[in-house]
């Protein structure tokens, strides 16, 4: 979370506060249930990843990274974020901004490759299904998911490091953000956005189209099956579907929340931008990790049974782990 700041502190003071008595609570109240549903929801989709054992495959190891990288940004990243956006004023002091940037800055690097990463593997899956059922284990994915958090905390480090971030910071009152280095600028562009975006709506158009020529081949198939067969067949061909529909919807989404921060990042350029634009650009990449597990539970029922089973402190009983959450 990099963002421009004005050459010179002179004459900044925070805005006094607009809003009457009543709305300024109500935006409190509002903001502490955003956080809640962040940091609740995404913690009953890592007990779920993480407890259940009919769960443990690969391509749910990539969500429960992201569900853990959406349940830092609930608790760490959006309480000083939404304070910092109705008092419009930055309130916590230096060292605390340092620490803010260095987190959110790498979280949502780290969500953004947990995206491309995911489309990297259901790519393979479908591209190549034998390859993927051979090479593809749950402890690859978990070196994967190790490798990705650490690329991505070296990346973050550097940029903070050759921006001056530990040195030469100026931090005028009431901000959070500093100027950056345009060489930098141009980095962060392609590594945080430009590469990553590319591979997930490149991989994502051609899971698409494997599906679909997929589909295409088990209809033909079906009409020269036997109907149990073909029951069978049909099944599977709309689990997959379904699958591969949710995970787009998940994808979308987030492509969509994370779309407005860098069209405001290169408008800075241009046009001169309120510092209150930028706050509420930033505010809605970060619902993402709000409604995240809001898709889990809309489309996926076997999350709803985990919540169920979770709510009921069921998970506690001998043998929980083996509870089949399909059925």
């Amino acid at each position: 979370m990099e963002f421009n700041q004005s050459d010179r502190c002179e004459h900044f003071s925070c805005p006094e506060r607009s809003v009457s008595p009543a709305v300024y609570f109500l935006l409190y109240v509002c903001s502490a249930a955003v956080v809640l549903l962040t940091v609740c929801g995404n913690l009953l989709v890592i007990i779920s990843f993480y407890h259940f054992k009919q769960l443990y495959t690969p391509t749910n190891t990539l969500m429960l990274s992201l569900a853990v990288s959406d349940f830092f940004i609930g608790a760490l990243v959006m309480p000083p974020l939404l304070i910092w956006t109705i008092e419009s004023c930055w309130i916590f002091g230096r060292g605390f901004c340092i620490s803010f940037l260095l987190i959110a800055g790498l979280i949502i690097t780290v969500s953004i490759y947990n995206i491309a990463l995911i489309a990297v593997d259901r790519y393979l899956a479908l591209s190549n299904p034998f390859f993927y059922t051979r090479r593809v284990t749950r402890r690859t994915m978990c070196i994967v998911v190790y490798s990705n958090w650490c690329v991505c905390l070296m990346y973050i480090t550097a940029f903070h490091y050759f921006n001056g971030l530990f040195e030469s910071f100026v931090l005028c009152p009431g901000e959070c953000y500093y100027l950056l280095n345009e060489v930098w600028t141009v980095i962060d562009l392609v590594f945080s956005f430009i590469f990553p975006c590319s591979v997930i709506i490149i991989l994502y158009t051609l899971v698409f189209v494997i599906a679909k020529k997929h589909a295409t081949a088990i209809r033909e198939l079906n009409n020269h099956t036997r109907p149990k067969t073909q029951k069978i067949t049909s099944h599977s061909m709309k689990s997959e579907r379904k699958a591969a529909k949710v995970l787009g919807i998940l994808v979308s989404v987030f492509l969509v929340c994370l779309l407005p921060y860098y069209i405001y990042s290169l408008l800075g350029y241009i046009i001169e931008l309120q510092a209150d634009t930028l706050l509420k650009v930033l505010v809605v990449i970060h619902l993402n990790s709000t409604i995240n597990p809001v898709i889990y539970a809309l489309f996926y029922p076997w999350f709803r049974r985990c919540i169920k089973l979770i709510i009921t402190l069921q998970i506690f009983q001998t043998d929980s782990a083996l509870i089949n959450v399909h059925s």
